[in-house]
């Protein structure tokens, strides 16, 4: 839908620190009227507090936005499709809107669901990439995700970890903090616990490293990635 209609802006802020926004996302930050930013229960907006560390927003219509976290797909859809609907009435006004996303908006994004709905629907949409959390953390680790012709495997915490820590090449285990405990049962059945390493909160205040994960506390950060190392060298130097 051209002509008059607003540009929707799926928009990456990185992991959690807010040096890390591109260049490109503060440009589009800066020029957009409309922000839409998740909102939890608790009324927190995380992605929103880590732009405001790198852009001015002062002035701009903040649009709270609540994504469901059913594992009901019909729910979900429903969900989608009600920001969908109140981010296009803004675009049908010329308004140019975008949503910040943590992390990068390729990469497990709730932003994307909206901006595919969008899109279908006849809106010009734009993405604009960021610092993923996997490449921030294995930075704060200090190790290569990647060796020669090995591969890369980036799992969600929903998967099947025992197949999929049977992979070849290095493991990057998405926000496994809800499931922690689970997670390091399954790395030391499949004899890769010693090959392990976390950081949880990745480049926020509350940033923890985790180098031996069977010393670690009851309960973990939601956002916490485990990369295990399957290469030659180790995350746990």
């Amino acid at each position: 839908m051209k002509g008059l209609s607003g540009t929707f802006y799926a928009v990456s802020v990185g992991p959690g620190d807010p040096a890390l926004l591109t260049l490109q996302a503060v440009r589009i930050l800066e020029r957009c009227p409309v922000i839409a930013a998740p909102q939890t229960k608790s009324g927190q907006m995380l992605a929103l507090d880590i732009a405001k560390g790198a852009v001015r927003l002062d002035g701009k219509t903040i649009l709270p936005v609540r994504f469901t976290m059913s594992h009901d797909a019909c729910v979900r859809e429903e969900s989608y499709r009600e920001i969908a609907a109140a981010i296009e009435t803004l675009l049908s006004q010329g308004l140019d809107v975008a949503m910040v996303n943590l992390g990068d908006v390729a990469v497990f994004a709730t932003a994307y669901y909206i901006l595919e709905r969008v899109r279908k629907d006849g809106f010009e949409t734009q993405m604009i990439p960021g610092v993923t959390s996997f490449s921030a953390v294995a930075a704060a680790l200090g190790c290569s995700l990647t060796e020669m012709d090995a591969p890369l495997q980036i799992i969600p915490a929903s998967a099947d970890l025992d197949e999929a820590l049977r992979r070849p090449g290095t493991k990057v285990l998405m926000k496994s903090g809800s499931a922690i405990h689970e997670t390091v049962a399954a790395l030391k059945r499949n004899g890769l616990l010693d090959r392990a390493a976390m950081v949880s909160d990745c480049g926020l205040p509350t940033q923890k490293i985790f180098r031996d994960l069977s010393q670690l506390p009851e309960t973990v950060s939601y956002f916490a990635t485990i990369v295990v190392h399957g290469g030659g060298h180790s995350c746990r130097h």
